[in-house]
């Protein structure tokens, strides 16, 4: 399998459960902002929403979507239980984890990485997100991991957790996201990861 990535972006999140799998795959970095990856390629003929990831499978077809391929990653390798079976009540809460974080986590980033952005809307975006992260602080007290043990929803959660350092989120605030946060960042697959892209020494 083929990885398509930007360093410290969703892709990590991906990047971290193949690791954690043990599953053989390559690593493409991307710029997002030239569309080219390293070699020169256009990326929009890899993926034609310019964003990363894509994970190319062996046979060449591409999947997209961050929670798209944390699930076939995780399919691949059923008895790491990164994800439950499918079809199981535990496979929708997961599906349901997956699904807050894109839409009300990762998405509620997006003004604060928008250079045309002012400091008013930034302002917004952060009491928006902070309602979202009041709410999973909550849900974290008492718990290792979002559904009791490490899953594919820990590696997605832990990625845009990560960005609070680059967008003026205190993560200080919510005790109990920053000590989950340093928890997953403390796995060695989750480090193997983060210094493949450069992102720690």
């Amino acid at each position: 399998m083929k990885l398509y990535y930007s360093p410290g972006a969703c892709s990590l999140a991906p990047h971290i459960v193949l690791r954690e799998l043990g599953l053989p795959f390559s690593a493409v970095k991307v710029n997002t902002k030239t569309k080219k990856t390293e070699d020169g390629s256009d990326y929009l003929q890899i993926n034609g929403k310019g964003y990363v990831p894509t994970l190319e499978l062996d046979d060449g077809e591409r999947l997209t979507e961050v929670a798209v391929l944390l699930q076939y990653v995780a399919d691949r390798a059923p008895a790491a239980g990164l994800a439950p079976a499918q079809g199981t009540m535990e496979r929708y809460r997961l599906q349901e984890w997956l699904n807050f974080i894109a839409t009300e986590i990762h998405r509620g980033f997006g003004p604060l990485w928008k250079p045309d952005s002012t400091d008013d809307e930034k302002e917004r975006t952060r009491a928006r997100l902070g309602l979202r992260l009041d709410w999973l602080n909550r849900q974290l007290e008492g718990r290792e991991y979002l559904t009791g043990r490490f899953s594919v929803a820990d590696a997605y959660l832990f990625t845009v957790l990560n960005w609070s350092q680059w967008t003026d989120v205190d993560l200080a605030k919510w005790p109990a996201l920053k000590d989950y946060a340093a928890r997953v960042a403390a796995r060695p697959k989750v480090q193997e990861a983060m210094k493949a892209e450069g992102l720690v020494k």
